[in-house]
């Protein structure tokens, strides 16, 4: 089912000084922040060679980063997203083994434009997983 990693996402406090950080203190390649207003946050991206790094910031009063930020104010890693060719699928098998979906069940649109959903942390050994049709 799982493909590649596509990325791991790390909630900042502050979006701008992890930029700061990622570009001159680790001479990263970064993307333009992109407003996910659907998802509650500001996203970018870390390009790296095999997979990139995502940085979350929080857009909104009902951000869902905002609670992990409380619990973690220095920021932390969020989640980990995985590939699938078939997201629908995966959510369908997933949930006949006892995995528990997030949200709606239904995939929305994420930050790279696919399909995306979000598994409960307490199925996967405490970390919440995205899933992303590739």
């Amino acid at each position: 089912m799982l493909g590649r990693l596509n990325h791991v996402a790390i909630a900042v406090p502050d979006l701008q000084a992890a930029i700061a950080t990622y570009r001159d203190t680790l001479g990263a390649k970064l993307s333009s922040p992109q407003d996910e207003p659907d998802h509650g946050v500001t996203v970018v991206f870390v390009e790296l060679p095999n997979t990139k790094v995502e940085l979350l910031g929080v857009l909104g009063d009902n951000s869902p980063i905002a609670a992990f930020l409380e619990r973690n104010p220095q920021g932390g890693i969020h989640h980990i997203c995985y590939e699938v060719e078939d997201i629908i699928a995966a959510r369908d098998q997933l949930r006949v083994q006892g995995a528990r979906v997030l949200g709606s069940g239904e995939p929305k649109i994420g930050a790279h434009g696919k399909p995306v959903l979000f598994l409960h942390p307490k199925d996967f050994l405490g970390t919440l997983v995205e899933l992303e049709q590739a």
